[in-house]
């Protein structure tokens, strides 16, 4: 068939390489609103939830079970069920309803309940909703800090430089899972060298990371995963039973986590029982809140390529993150993977929460360039701070960084890749050249830096463990090698733990260690006028991108 050319031209756009089906309920490739759901409903006898959105108590499965038993506010179930859903609806993104008054009400909706009033709204309203009822008034971002070859020295400089930018949470991983001890002091010497406060993470195994974190290496984690079908819980060998024990062996210790899920995860592994993404995404927020944790990572996260290919996927995963704000919980809303090869399609994907304000609008921004970013690449990278910038200064909305000076950047990585020196030295791991440091200084990539001795590394991080090496080990370290005021907030946040306080819904550091939360800033948007607003020096700073004319120099 002879090619009409405006077509031939548009299958070559970007656009054309990204996957897309169409609903396959079956398999469980629908977004909302499947056929297949069960209908809200509830019952309870004695204290006790007999029935459970159409299904009877002797045939619950153990996701039943505990959301049942631990994930529900029982004293208003039954009344918010049979309310309706468009009135709920409406109550979410009325501006006139607060916060406070529409909580004891989603607390007590079951997960279809949730679903079916979710499922009323289109994605403006979601938007109107979620700039509500996130727990925490002030918007925030978390940002990436990984690179190709598990280089200490590029991490530390790197989180330095996203710590000077404005990200209060900082997450690496490893290319070589036996990295993980150096790459968790790294990003924890660079983020505090960039801005006290700031918090680090490394995910990697569940053990593995727990006991990073008991060593003082890391504040907190979220790479805690849960499921919404229970053949998918356990083919991991795992229960919601012990992803909660799991939790609390995190909180027993001060260190602040969240639970992992996001829509599209179910249908990945084959196990999504004909159900729609969304309710089955639901199940997991309500496990994530009967297990006392206080947030949850979600929003397709790394399996956003699956919503994304089905109709109406990106609005329920807006959907996903509203669900988890109707709940209380802290909202870390994934834009973290990479997703699609169109850039317009990017933007609409961040828009959402960028527009609406999460409690981290992404979790996982890279702050690096993708091809260094070990978790598979994110919707935004350091390639586009300028583009964010503007986007910021364009809609005068906070979208958790600002802009800085190429000097200050050049400074404060430099100084965290000496920091880190130090630390390596003191610890006698092995040695970080006066090259190392330099081109530490100067690198946009792991391209950029000289090649470390790997196995030599490796070695060294198991000795590292193996002689019980802690977060005091590393505050000497820094303390007699001259870094007194890193040395000062590693100790800093190291009591942090003690206190506890961070580990409030939603909690943040600013630079003077004062916890921001849930509790303290608290969202009290009610339309315009109220709530949090772009003001003062946070909006100086985004309003003076560094590529605008100055009028007073011309």
């Amino acid at each position: 068939m002879k090619r009409q050319k405006r077509f031939e031209a548009l299958e070559k756009r970007p656009i054309h390489l990204d996957g897309f089906v169409k609903e396959w309920p079956e398999e469980g490739f629908v977004a909302l609103e499947g056929p297949n759901d069960p209908k809200p409903s509830i019952k309870i006898e004695n204290g006790v939830v007999t029935e459970l959105d159409s299904k009877k108590r002797e045939d619950f499965d153990l996701i039943d079970m505990y959301i049942a038993d631990h994930g529900i506010d029982k004293s208003n179930a039954e009344h918010v069920t049979s309310m309706d859903s468009n009135k709920l609806a409406n109550m979410l993104c009325d501006p006139n309803v607060p916060r406070e008054k529409i909580i004891p009400l989603t607390t007590g909706m079951t997960p279809a309940k949730a679903v079916d009033v979710i499922s009323k709204m289109n994605f403006v309203e979601m938007m109107m909703a979620t700039q509500k009822m996130r727990p925490r008034r002030t918007p925030a971002t978390q940002c990436h800090v990984t690179n190709l070859r598990d280089d200490p020295v590029q991490i530390a400089a790197d989180a330095a430089d996203a710590a000077l930018r404005g990200f209060p949470e900082q997450e690496t991983t490893t290319a070589v899972a036996r990295y993980a001890p150096l790459n968790a002091i790294s990003i924890m010497i660079g983020a505090q060298t960039g801005r006290p406060g700031v918090l680090t993470q490394c995910s990697v195994e569940e053990a593995l990371e727990l006991s990073l974190g008991m060593r003082g290496f890391t504040a907190y984690a979220e790479t805690i995963s849960v499921y919404g079908t229970e053949q998918v819980f356990t083919d991991g060998d795992d229960t919601p039973w012990s992803k909660g024990f799991l939790a609390s062996c995190y909180a027993s210790r001060g260190l602040k986590m969240r639970f992992t899920s996001g829509s599209g995860s179910e249908v990945m592994m084959g196990y999504a029982e004909g159900k729609s993404m969304l309710y089955l995404e639901a199940r997991c927020i309500y496990i994530t809140k009967a297990s006392g944790v206080q947030g949850l990572q979600n929003g397709g996260v790394s399996c956003i390529g699956i919503p994304g290919s089905v109709p109406s996927g990106i609005r329920s995963v807006l959907g996903e993150n509203l669900i988890c704000m109707m709940l209380d919980l802290e909202c870390a809303s994934a834009n973290d993977q990479a997703f699609s090869h169109s850039d317009m399609r990017r933007t609409e994907r961040l828009l959402g929460q960028f527009l609406a304000g999460t409690d981290y609008i992404s979790s996982g921004y890279s702050s690096v360039p993708n091809s260094d970013n070990m978790f598979a690449g994110s919707n935004t990278d350091a390639m586009d701070y300028d583009d964010y910038y503007v986007m910021q200064r364009d809609l005068k909305v906070n979208g958790g960084i600002v802009p800085v000076k190429e000097e200050d950047v050049i400074k404060v990585r430099n100084k965290a890749a000496r920091a880190l020196q130090t630390v390596f030295e003191a610890l006698g791991l092995p040695k970080i050249t006066d090259e190392e440091v330099e081109a530490a200084t100067y690198a946009n990539t792991s391209a950029d830096m000289p090649e470390r001795n790997m196995v030599e590394d490796m070695k060294a991080a198991q000795d590292m463990m193996n002689r019980g090496i802690t977060g005091i080990d590393i505050v000497k370290g820094l303390y007699n090698g001259g870094f007194r005021d890193v040395a000062q907030a590693v100790l800093s946040l190291l009591q942090q733990r003690i206190a506890g306080d961070f580990l409030q819904t939603s909690a943040i550091f600013d630079k003077d260690w004062n916890v921001i939360s849930a509790v303290n800033d608290k969202n009290d948007y009610e339309g315009p006028g109220t709530g949090y607003r772009v003001s003062g020096e946070t909006w100086d700073k985004i309003k003076n991108i560094p590529m605008a004319i100055d009028p007073s120099n011309v």
